[in-house]
């Protein structure tokens, strides 16, 4: 697979936006193929490694596929045991995002049965527990409209071929809730709040006027400092066990002034030739 294309298994819950994503990866140039059952994935991988034509191909599975649960973990098993290594992408929502966009479609959920949607979506969070541990990355579209989706899967799977690890940055309001897909989750109201000064409450952290204002706090140049050499033997060993996306949240109370400054400066003092920090604030411009 190495000498000629990437396998990715794109899975998770239903409506989390498996169909965006879908679009971002064709538009990447990847092959797509929808609705795999899961036993055939040695099959798939067998084309990937066989074909000089297919670089990146990318099968999506589901729990439309009858014995999806059983079936997805013995074609794992058998992928690893010959060699493959394929990224698994789980994508996954809250319930309440997901119960508002089953009832804006009007359509039931696949294990929701005579149940209620609740219902439907705990149990397929339930049954979905472990591959979602296990997955290499994992895409929170909770906040996310279609746009911005398309534009986080595009950043996640693209970009420069050197990099060997991307990390996704994400700041956000803890109001909001903590991002779904946070691997690390970094809390910046300890810093004095920018909101309650008032030539400042309009402006946000991606303006000089707040983050220098962050920043002449000497705890906010002190954290950036001991969260970088904090980040150092965690990214080593991401590298080492092959990882490819981890996701590193920051959080403030509105998602607004603080958490996009220090976002900003970690991913500038994390960048290295062989690490890609990627931005992304996911609660800017909610208030």
């Amino acid at each position: 697979m190495a000498r000629f294309g990437e396998l990715i298994i794109l899975t998770g819950m239903s409506g989390a936006g498996r169909s965006t994503a879908v679009h971002a990866m064709e538009d990447l140039g990847w092959y797509v193929v929808d609705n795999l059952p899961p036993s055939m994935l040695p099959q798939l991988a067998r084309l990937v490694h066989d074909s000089p034509e297919v670089h990146r191909l990318a099968a999506v599975v589901d729990v439309r596929t009858r014995g999806f649960f059983t079936a997805f973990t013995q074609a794992l098993t058998t992928l690893r045991e010959h060699g493959h290594h394929p990224r698994v992408v789980f994508v996954d929502a809250s319930d309440e995002s997901l119960v508002r966009r089953f009832e804006s479609v009007r359509r039931p959920h696949p294990l929701q049965g005579d149940g209620r949607l609740l219902d439907g979506i705990q149990e397929e969070r339930i049954r979905l527990a472990d591959l979602r541990s296990q997955a290499d990355l994992l895409v929170d579209t909770s906040g996310l409209n279609v746009h911005q989706l398309t534009a986080k899967v595009r950043e996640m799977l693209g970009g420069a071929a050197s990099a060997r690890l991307r990390i996704a940055i994400v700041s956000f309001g803890f109001k909001y809730g903590v991002p779904l897909d946070a691997d690390t989750v970094f809390d910046m109201r300890f810093l004095p709040n920018p909101y309650w000064i008032p030539e400042l409450r309009g402006h946000t952290g991606l303006e000089a006027p707040v983050a220098d204002y962050v920043f002449a706090q000497p705890e906010a140049t002190e954290f950036i400092d001991r969260a970088v050499d904090l980040m150092e033997p965690m990214l080593a060993g991401y590298l080492k066990e092959g990882r490819r996306y981890i996701t590193l949240a920051v959080g403030c109370t509105g998602g607004k002034h603080r958490s996009v400054a220090v976002a900003e400066r970690l991913a500038a003092e994390l960048r290295t030739p062989v690490i890609a920090t990627l931005l992304f604030h996911r609660d800017l411009g909610r208030e």
